[in-house]
C-alpha cells in the first residue's frame, strides 16, 4: 500500500504543481479584469478558446465566473498547501487532498449515473460502503458540456483529466497516510522532547 500512496503522491504533486501555475495566470482571467495580465497570456487564452472551443471561457456564464472564484480562493490555496504537505510528509495531506478533491469533483460535475458508477469504483478500491448517499440530478461544467451540445469531443477531453485526477485526490484523501512520511513529524517531536530533556 505505501508504494502506491507514494505513486498517487508522486502524481498529485505533478498536478497540484502544474495547477499552482495554471489557476491564477490562466483561469484567473475568467475572473479578474483582463489588465491585471501581460498581454501574451492574454493571447494564450485566446488562442485556446479558438482551439479548442471552449465557450465557457469565451462566454463566460455566471455560474462558470462563479466556480472560477472558488477555485481561485479555495481549490487553488489547497493545491499550494498540498504541494507543501506532499514535500515534507505531513500527515494532514490526507485531509488538504480530500477537500481539493471533493470540490472539484463537484464543480466539475458528473450526472447520476456517472457518480453512481464512481461511487462503486471508490467502494471497490476503499470496501467503504457508499460514499455519497443523495445528490441532485446534475451540477455544473460537464452537464453544462453534455446539455448544450456545444463542447466538442476535443473540448471534453480538456476537461475529464482534471475529473480524473480529483478522483485520484479523494481516493488519496481515503489513504492512510504513509509510514515514511510519517517518522519525519515523529522525528521532529522527539527532537523537541529531547532539547526539553536537556534543558531541565
Amino acid at each position: 500500500m505505501g508504494a502506491f500512496v507514494k505513486l498517487l503522491d508522486l502524481l498529485l504533486f505533478i498536478y497540484f504543481f502544474f495547477l499552482a501555475i495554471i489557476v491564477p495566470l490562466f483561469d484567473g482571467q475568467s475572473a479578474l479584469p483582463k489588465h491585471m495580465f501581460p498581454p501574451v497570456l492574454v493571447d494564450l487564452k485566446s488562442w485556446y478558446t479558438q482551439e479548442y472551443g471552449d465557450y465557457l471561457v469565451s462566454e463566460k456564464p455566471h455560474f462558470f465566473v462563479g466556480l472560477i472564484w472558488l477555485e481561485l480562493l479555495f481549490a487553488w490555496p489547497l493545491c499550494v498547501i498540498s504541494l507543501y504537505a506532499i514535500v515534507a510528509g505531513k500527515s494532514w495531506v490526507n485531509t488538504t487532498c480530500l477537500l481539493y478533491g471533493v470540490s472539484t469533483l463537484t464543480a466539475m460535475n458528473l450526472d447520476i449515473q456517472e457518480l453512481r458508477v464512481l461511487v462503486a469504483i471508490l467502494r471497490a478500491i476503499m470496501c467503504s460502503g457508499m460514499l455519497v448517499r443523495r445528490c441532485g440530478r446534475k451540477v455544473a461544467i460537464l452537464s453544462e458540456m453534455k446539455g448544450s451540445q456545444r463542447a466538442s469531443g476535443k473540448l471534453m477531453m480538456v476537461y475529464y483529466p482534471f475529473l480524473a485526477f480529483a478522483v485520484l485526490a479523494i481516493l488519496r484523501g481515503l489513504l492512510p497516510h504513509s509510514g515514511k512520511s510519517l517518522s519525519i513529524g515523529k522525528r521532529s517531536a522527539i527532537s523537541k522532547r529531547r532539547g526539553l530533556n536537556l534543558s531541565t
